[in-house]
């Protein structure tokens, strides 16, 4: 009895708490104290602004990502299904504490109307930015909820887990809302390892409040899987509101803004309602709702890249056309398409490391656009409903996880490399000869493609090929001619990068 008086006194102060989204797969679904199990564990919920890359990688800031679900516990993702979690500002008021005897249809575990907004409130409080304060889901009414998403890496250790292998896949508009939320799984999803894969949920709130991120890990596995078709690796997302024929197409990471480093998305101005532009997973940025069904790569385009690029002197088609492959099939532990390089994969290294900026700075958030900052009271943290119960036995060691820096250079390449040279079996024809024994067509083809092909083990590649293939662009340039009377041309190929452009608004 005494429990639930303290869990009820508490319900009343968790407007100041924000969201997070609970399930047994989550990390720290206990909480982050060793060996405790919280029943009203609020430390997802933490926002996360102007934190190293160290420290918002799926909530290390707190060490939410040394505390894994148990053994067993895989959060399920049925291809062409769906799957539910609850979206709430803290366990105590969900399904998985007290035997969800404070659970209501709101993450607050409260009651509110139909219609529930700014302006029917029914008596519960506004934020200190006008907008509904109970629960913290920086937002005025359903239809401006900004979206949240699910992102999967096939890496089953979460310290192996890098913006180039995180991909959304899937995304829910016009959450966080209610506190029982389910998103669509693409039917053509892979299976993970054996060990299962590491997911993420993830939300930028659109106003309303400090321009925060949130961030949290879980342990998944996808079931029912027919497909072994790769996700391709992804690309940072764009601003693309005015004109969706700009937004990134196919895998996309998920965003990171308003941090102090590793950001991946830049955007100045207001949108098209007027108000200041604030990235989110929605149509804005190039996500659609659902599942993100063009994640995917292609084999059969990867093999055209493959076979063009194994033979030298392969004659190819006379007519000009763009090859497209995203994701060629690559032997793999894992089934995403490495990222493209050269030599080495890409540096580890953020491509312009910011120096560590104190959460919050008055010189940090004068470099921001204008934003309503949360009051102090809401920053801070929602009362447990109950004090955290011990357990006979610790939680598994905590270990000690220290996520690796994305990387948003594109990989090295030398922009003065050298053509190919053909094969010492087929030696260069002078222009002049050429001309006068035969005919000579050239074509272009343009290959698309975000890995290097894989080499053939039977054709020894050039280190001059190498360092050409570098670049996500190749160009062939084929010379072939049909037989005349004086002899038959010779056929050359000639690969020549095309540099890569990041561009980060």
């Amino acid at each position: 009895m005494t429990l639930k008086l303290l869990a009820l006194s508490s319900l009343a102060l968790l407007a100041n708490a924000h969201m997070a989204a609970f399930h047994k797969a989550m990390y720290c679904f206990n909480g982050t104290a060793q060996g405790q199990v919280n029943y009203n564990n609020d430390d997802p919920v933490s926002p996360l602004w102007m934190l190293t890359q160290s420290d918002y990688w799926f909530h290390h800031f707190n060490q939410c990502d040394e505390f894994p679900p148990a053994p067993g516990d895989f959060l399920e993702l049925p291809a062409g299904g769906s799957f539910t979690v609850e979206i709430a500002a803290n366990r105590g008021v969900t399904s998985l504490s007290f035997n969800g005897q404070f659970a209501t249809e709101w993450g607050d575990g409260k009651n509110h109307p139909d219609g529930y907004s700014i302006t029917n409130l029914a008596g519960a409080p506004l934020s200190d930015s006008d907008c509904i304060g109970s629960p913290n889901m920086h937002t005025q009414n359903q239809s401006m909820a900004a979206g949240t998403a699910f992102a999967i890496s096939y890496q089953s250790d979460i310290s192996q887990v890098t913006m180039d292998n995180l991909a959304v896949f899937t995304v829910r508009y016009n959450t966080p809302w209610k506190r029982v939320t389910s998103y669509d799984v693409p039917k053509d999803m892979p299976a993970c390892p054996e060990d299962g894969c590491t997911c993420a949920w993830v939300w930028i709130p659109n106003g309303c409040g400090e321009p925060n991120i949130y961030m949290q890990g879980f342990k998944c596995m996808v079931t029912n899987a027919t497909s072994t078709t790769p996700i391709a690796t992804p690309k940072p997302p764009v601003w693309c509101q005015e004109d969706q024929s700009e937004c990134t197409q196919g895998a996309k990471q998920i965003l990171i803004w308003n941090q102090a480093e590793g950001n991946n998305i830049k955007v100045n101005g207001t949108d098209q309602s007027g108000h200041s532009k604030s990235p989110a997973y929605n149509s804005n940025c190039g996500f659609q709702d659902g599942a993100q069904n063009d994640i995917f790569g292609t084999s059969s385009s990867a093999a055209t890249v493959a076979a063009a690029l194994a033979s030298p002197s392969s004659v190819v088609s006379s007519s000009s056309s763009i090859v497209s492959s995203p994701s060629p099939v690559v032997a793999s532990p894992s089934p995403y398409v490495a990222p493209p390089s050269s030599v080495a994969p890409p540096s580890s290294a953020v491509a312009s490391p910011s120096p560590s900026v104190t959460p919050h700075s008055s010189a940090v958030r004068s470099a921001l656009p204008s934003v309503t900052p949360h009051s102090s009271a809401v920053r801070s943290a929602s009362p447990s409903f109950a004090p955290p119960l011990s357990v006979g036995s610790p939680s598994p060691p905590a270990s000690s996880l220290s996520p690796p820096a994305s990387s948003y250079l594109p990989p090295a390449s030398s922009p003065a490399s050298p053509p190919a040279s053909p094969p010492a079996s087929s030696p260069i024809v002078s222009s002049s000869a050429a001309a006068a024994s035969c005919k000579t067509a050239t074509s272009t083809v343009l290959i698309t493609s975000t890995v290097q092909p894989p080499v053939v083990a039977t054709t020894p590649t050039p280190s001059d090929r190498t360092a050409s293939q570098s670049a996500n662009n190749l160009v062939a340039t084929t010379v072939s001619s049909a037989s005349s009377a004086t002899g038959t041309c010779r056929k050359r190929m000639v690969h020549k990068p095309v540099r890569r452009r990041f561009l980060f608004k």
